[in-house]
């Protein structure tokens, strides 16, 4: 009887002390993983004239991101999506960005993997870090440091990236402050995502597309493409919620056909309806879809060539409406909203044609009556010459009449009325009041 009663005694008091214990801030009810910054990985891009996608042995592969919202604790999403085989990531470090190369020191973290300093990503996986305390500040520089000890193809990657990518000498350099002598390319590789711990409230919206999200004619470094522009308004409009917005743009993207990077409708699970947090989705998409068959692409010697796979990829107004469609109900599924963007003018570019006008004209009549979105948003009437609607405003084209100048990012960024994308973190904060959260 005398050990009954004791160990009631002590499993009382171990669970007073439970009890007595601080609530995680992890706790459900408390807060959810939000991506901060993410980017579209696809394999390295089939283009004439581009370079080689790099070959990595015994180096350190320094990355820089801009996340569009805070945070104290957040985590990297590693990805060997279209690898073949296994990625071995020696080491893995997180920073400030201080100037060229170098971190802030004190800033530093190693990245951890279940506890360890590396990993091994199988073929077609991503991979979570394990969370780190590291105060990030919205719109703040982040490097993301790899060191990759053996053979590796970079056969993962985001062609276009916002910053220089900066590759060492043989070494890891992860936990250096600088990388002494490094090459730079204007590709991230093997990083998908950065996340950040956030309350229920906090939301992302993400941008998806094809190069005109992705930037293409912004200035590298500026970030003046349309996303970034938008996250800034956000950030500036008095009392607004935490609201992200994440690029997940390819140059060159379609609806229907792979080409560059898969088609929208093959990576909208892994680029939208797996990202964390992700309450609105922007569509543009079509104009490549249109353009691509009547291209007419240039070898470096002026050569043009003839008989290509996407010359035979046409496509109907009708058929990019019902792909438009199948994004619309997948993303309701998830429970997140969809507004649709009007396809920017584009007379003048390279792969212009009488058709393919008539079919962006159908589409657009589409997206701003059709009501299957959630709302509009309507790019085109932001940058159209108002006396020649097929084409761009002069200075409002980077030059292509194709991709927007900073002005006309700026003119896609301004048009975004942005209580379609409050509304629904103003209903999701009242949600979590009402239930209890914070």
């Amino acid at each position: 009887m005398r050990r009954r009663v004791l160990t009631q005694i002590v499993v009382s008091g171990i669970v007073a002390a439970v009890l007595a214990l601080p609530v995680c801030a992890e706790q459900p009810g408390n807060g959810h993983w939000v991506s901060a910054w993410s980017t579209a990985v696809h394999t390295p891009l089939p283009f004439p004239g581009l370079p080689p996608s790099p070959v990595f042995e015994n180096q350190t592969v320094r990355m820089v991101v801009r996340p569009t919202i805070g945070g104290q604790r957040l985590r990297i999403r590693f990805s060997n999506e279209f690898g073949t085989t296994a990625l071995k990531i020696g080491a893995a470090h997180i920073a400030l960005m201080a100037k060229g190369a170098a971190i802030v020191p004190d800033s530093d973290h190693a990245l951890t993997f279940g506890g360890r300093s590396g990993v091994t990503i199988p073929p077609g996986a991503p991979i979570l870090s394990d969370p780190v305390d590291l105060k990030v500040a919205p719109f703040s520089e982040v490097a993301v440091s790899v060191y990759l000890p053996e053979k590796t193809t970079s056969s993962t990657v985001h062609f276009w990236a916002q910053h220089d990518t900066y590759i060492s000498e043989p070494g890891d350099f992860t936990a250096k402050a600088d990388i002494p002598n490094p090459t730079t390319k204007t590709s991230w590789y093997f990083l998908a995502d950065l996340e950040v711990w956030a309350f229920d409230h906090t939301a992302a919206t993400v941008a998806f597309g094809d190069s005109i999200t992705d930037g293409v004619g912004a200035k590298q470094g500026e970030y003046s493409d349309w996303p970034d522009l938008l996250a800034d308004r956000l950030a500036r409009a008095a009392g607004g919620p935490n609201l992200s917005i994440v690029n997940e743009g390819i140059g060159g993207n379609r609806i229907l056909h792979d080409g560059a990077g898969v088609s929208a409708l093959a990576r909208l699970d892994r680029d939208v309806l797996a990202q964390p947090g992700v309450m609105n989705l922007i569509v543009l998409e079509s104009i490549n879809d249109i353009g691509w068959p009547h291209m007419k692409p240039r070898l470096p010697n002026g050569t043009v060539l003839k008989d290509l796979p996407f010359t035979h990829e046409v496509v109907s107004a009708e058929d990019l409406i019902m792909g438009l469609k199948q994004i619309i109900d997948r993303a309701h599924q998830h429970g997140i909203r969809v507004f649709g963007a009007t396809l920017t003018p584009y007379q003048g570019a390279d792969y212009y044609s009488d058709d393919g006008e008539v079919e962006r004209q159908a589409v657009n009549q589409w997206i701003r009556t059709s009501g299957a979105f959630d709302g509009v948003i309507d790019f085109d009437a932001a940058v159209r010459d108002p006396n020649h609607p097929a084409q761009f405003c002069e200075g409002y084209h980077s030059g292509d009449h194709l991709h927007p100048s900073a002005i006309g990012y700026k003119a896609m960024a301004d048009a975004v009325d942005l209580t379609l994308l409050r509304n629904g973190v103003e209903k999701r904060r009242t949600a979590a009041t009402s239930s209890g959260g914070h």
